[in-house]
């Protein structure tokens, strides 16, 4: 993703939440996104998984400070975020009329995404916003050229490599527990042949004459300067004469590997786990990417998440009638095992039930509870002997109206209402 595509996402109204938004109230927000729009929610709903997408996406931002502060300060630059008027920085020898910036006073596109063109060709060190946000957008707008021994007074433009994303898919218990998986990748990775600088072993590439190192060109046309990649080197900054035979020159090969992917206890469906540098490669001996795992997690027959602490399991047990009037001790299942649980005499149906420390278990030390929901099981038939003693009872309790005070309540209000 280029610098001006990131910045022009508002991922604030991707997740329907204010710019001062605090950090619980964006995984709120998320989190309500994702089940709404989960692809085992909606199967088949295209709609509904680029929602999913997107939101995941802000939500890797936000959720970061410092990724959401140099988010926030890139927007802020640019008048919310668009980049509108700014016109094209490759558009060599086409003036204001004609697709031009607009802009007087020499504005080179260039400077603002560190191809600086107003220092000219061959002077390396071009920044504006490419070396502000490179850490974000993979560095290869923000790379400089420095001076390197032996090889004309400057070296190669290293580029960061491209963060990748994929998903992994676990059971409840797994994300509860924690769990480690191996995950299997064919992908491309740094030549072991050449270091990544795509020359043949024993040669070094060399310095792009025509650029100087910097990677682009400048000339100016009247009252503007453009800049644009070069042509002889491909925007790299250096020529490769002899090219490496494993990677024809590209500084990376495709190889199959095994990561070990540890999923940390308590994980959320939809969370992003980084694995630093496991990314694409970095072209030109650059550091790699990131590799960014989404985590998906299967539901539980039994068991759920409680939406106000995810640390909390949610289980609802069935009871008697006669176990909520006269109280009991149950056994429940728990993700660890059984215990016991005491039913208090005059429990209502719903009534929530807390077993400490039955939740989730945090490597941090914090421990979530099982929350167990009482409901009433009422049968769908009775035998002639359980009929006999229904009726028994009806009669038994004739005198007493369980919403008795429910209608007091309502002619209260009726009679404050008609006063009024």
């Amino acid at each position: 993703m280029s610098a001006r595509d990131w910045v022009e996402k508002d991922y604030y109204r991707e997740l329907g939440v204010t710019k001062d938004a605090s950090a619980d109230d964006v995984k709120k927000a998320y989190r309500k996104i994702a089940r709404e729009n989960h692809p085992d929610a909606k199967p088949g709903d295209a709609k509904a998984e680029a929602r999913f997408k997107a939101a995941g996406e802000a939500y890797g931002v936000l959720s970061d400070p410092e990724k959401r502060q140099q988010y926030d300060e890139a927007r802020t630059m640019f008048s919310g975020g668009r980049f509108g008027g700014f016109g094209g920085g490759r558009g060599a020898g086409a003036g204001a009329g004609a697709g031009g910036t607009g802009f007087s006073g020499g504005f080179d596109v260039g400077d603002l995404f560190g191809g600086g063109g107003a220092r000219g060709a061959g002077q390396p060190g071009a920044g504006g916003l490419g070396d502000l946000l490179g850490g974000l957008f993979g560095g290869g707008a923000g790379a400089t050229a420095g001076p390197t021994p032996g090889m004309g007074g400057t070296r190669p433009r290293e580029q960061r490599g491209a963060d990748v994303e994929t998903d992994v898919r676990i059971d409840f218990a797994e994300a509860v527990g924690g769990t480690t998986l191996p995950l299997r990748l064919a992908s491309p990775t740094r030549c072991t042949t050449c270091g990544g600088n795509g020359a043949k072993p024993g040669t070094s590439p060399r310095t792009c004459l025509t650029c100087g190192g910097a990677g682009v060109v400048s000339r100016s046309q009247g009252a503007f300067a453009f800049s644009e990649p070069c042509r002889d080197c491909s925007g790299t900054g250096s020529i490769v004469d002899e090219p490496c035979p494993e990677c024809g020159g590209d500084g990376v090969s495709t190889r199959s590997r095994t990561l070990t992917v540890r999923i940390p206890p308590g994980v959320d469906d939809g969370q992003r786990i980084r694995l630093a540098g496991q990314g694409q490669p970095g072209s030109r001996g650059g550091p790699p990417g990131d590799l960014f795992v989404v985590v998906h997690v299967n539901s539980d027959d039994l068991f759920g998440r409680s939406e106000r602490n995810a640390d909390d399991l949610t289980l609802t047990v069935p009871v008697t009638f006669p176990e909520l009037v006269d109280g009991t001790t149950i056994t429940v299942p728990t993700m660890d095992g059984k215990v016991s649980l005491k039913v208090p005499a005059g429990s209502n149906s719903g009534r929530t039930l807390r077993v400490r420390g039955r939740g989730v278990h945090r490597k941090d030390g914090r421990t979530g509870d099982l929350l167990v929901t009482l409901e009433l099981a009422v049968p769908s038939r009775l035998s002639s002997a359980a009929r006999q003693a229904l009726d028994a009872y009806v009669e038994a309790t004739a005198d007493h109206d369980p919403r008795a005070d429910l209608t007091r309540r309502a002619e209260a209000a009726a009679r404050r209402e008609t006063a009024s």
